[in-house]
């Protein structure tokens, strides 16, 4: 267990006096970092994942975090492995670590460094689904209830102490992408609630119930394969929960030619029936399931 020399302190620091670096990669991470920014905790530093190739041409792009730390003119580092940003770190001397879906665990030698610890932001109702996957689970399971949980680092993936939590009620269908940003604005908002309270010592953590725990995996391409033997609304979930990665998809043969195609979009009709209203061919733009038919069938 990582532990945090925290002293309780009268006076509030003021935002732009307490350092922070900030440690995220996708989307997610962006509108967090993107919303600290303009609540004036604007990191010293902020550490991401490499540049990857993207897209049909494999071109080398940066992450959602990288590009918003780049506009606002903060250093970025990228460390194959956060261990190698470990002296950078503490010469830097942060008083906090913020983590939002960085993608890599955190040693202890790291987390020891600030004196007001590491804080991460995970989007599920801790210890249910810890692990690299959480909104996409809450998606395919039908959760009627998920939320935003930050807790205190440890060397554990999703295991450290809760210092706050936030239940949202999934009202609607969600995609993906679409949760993800609502959980993403739900976080940082609970964040900018909960960092003067923790570093004026007015939080107390508490451990989570192990017994509870449920872990995520990472997802591969292989697991959006669509089983039509499973149930129409189980189908239509996959849909909403693998866009856009790693997308659900299924096989057409046309002249002897087997093509993979995507199901952007899909309902589950009031007699139970799968109905798919968008779909994208190997090779082509989105269209319309209509579309398809008159062009292909």
């Amino acid at each position: 267990m990582v532990r945090i020399r925290r002293k309780r302190k009268r006076n509030r620091m003021e935002n732009n006096k307490i350092k922070i670096i900030f440690l995220g990669t996708p989307e997610f991470g962006a509108i967090v970092l993107e919303r600290l920014i303009k609540n004036n905790y604007k990191p010293i530093l902020v550490i991401t994942a490499l540049d990857k190739p993207a897209g049909r041409k494999q071109i080398l792009t940066p992450s959602p975090v990288k590009l918003v730390a780049k506009k606002y003119n903060i250093s970025v580092v990228q460390p194959e492995k956060i261990q190698n940003s470990k002296y950078k770190i503490q010469n830097l001397r942060p008083d906090l670590i913020i983590c939002a879906a960085y993608g890599q665990l955190i040693p202890a030698e790291i987390l020891k460094i600030p004196r007001y610890g590491c804080l991460n932001i995970h989007p599920s109702l801790l210890p249910k689904y810890r692990g690299p996957s959480p909104i996409q689970y809450a998606i395919l399971n039908g959760d009627k209830e998920t939320g935003v949980t930050i807790i205190l680092m440890d060397e554990k993936m999703d295991h450290g102490e809760i210092i706050s939590n936030f239940k949202f009620l999934i009202s609607k269908k969600f995609t993906y992408p679409e949760l993800s940003q609502k959980l993403a604005e739900i976080g940082v908002k609970l964040l900018l609630e909960t960092i003067p309270k923790w570093i004026n010592g007015e939080i107390k953590a508490k451990a989570q119930d192990e017994s509870e725990a449920t872990y995520t995996k990472i997802l591969k391409k292989e697991d959006g394969k669509i089983d039509w033997a499973r149930p129409p609304e189980e189908i239509e979930r996959k849909i909403r929960a693998f866009n856009p990665w790693p997308g659900a998809f299924t096989f057409w043969k046309k002249n002897k030619k087997k093509i993979m195609i995507k199901i952007l979009e899909a309902e589950v009709s009031k007699n139970n029936k799968l109905i798919i209203k968008k779909i994208q061919p190997e090779g082509k733009k989105p269209m319309t399931f209509e579309e398809f038919k008159r062009g292909y069938i």
